[in-house]
């Protein structure tokens, strides 16, 4: 089960927030919330409200299809911080002139979903049978010279330097 929910416009700059968001990325619920709780960046609160819709989305998704549903379950499956549109703002300065602020803002979604029961592991692969003859390697011999080339099939040259000495 999957479920998302995004926040458009947070008054945050998205540089600030993808700090905290990298910290829960991949995260299990649980984990992500106490995460974002003693977390000092302001983004945390903005964050933490996202996720906590997200939650409640799958929850709502689940009661639809009559599915069971354990938010303890869940896993922070996806979560970026955009960038959102710049509020453009000018501030007096000196000799009559403007300066700029730009007043950023930013675009959080998260997407939860279920952790999936783990594939069986396939059997290993059985063992080749021994070959009764021995290779040369295996006999203390060189390899012979076919199996000297590299992979290319072409004999490597040896280098030189530009007056033509090794």
């Amino acid at each position: 089960m999957r479920a998302r929910a995004i926040q458009r416009t947070v008054r945050q700059s998205a540089r600030k927030m993808r700090l905290v968001m990298d910290q829960i990325r991949g995260a299990r619920v649980p984990e992500a919330y106490a995460v974002l709780r003693f977390s000092k960046k302001l983004a945390a609160k903005q964050i933490h409200k996202v996720l906590k819709s997200a939650v409640a989305n799958a929850e709502q998704q689940a009661r639809r299809q009559n599915a069971a549903f354990d938010p303890d379950g869940l896993r922070v499956a996806y979560a970026v911080v955009n960038e959102g549109p710049t509020l453009k703002r000018f501030t007096a300065a000196a000799m009559g002139r403007a300066t700029p602020i730009l007043k950023r803002t930013s675009h959080v979604e998260i997407h939860v979903a279920g952790e999936a029961a783990p594939a069986p592991k396939p059997p290993p692969p059985k063992a080749p049978a021994a070959r009764p003859e021995t290779t040369a390697r295996e006999a203390g011999g060189k390899k012979p010279a076919a199996a000297r080339q590299s992979k290319t099939g072409t004999r490597t040259k040896a280098r030189t330097t530009k007056n033509g000495s090794d």
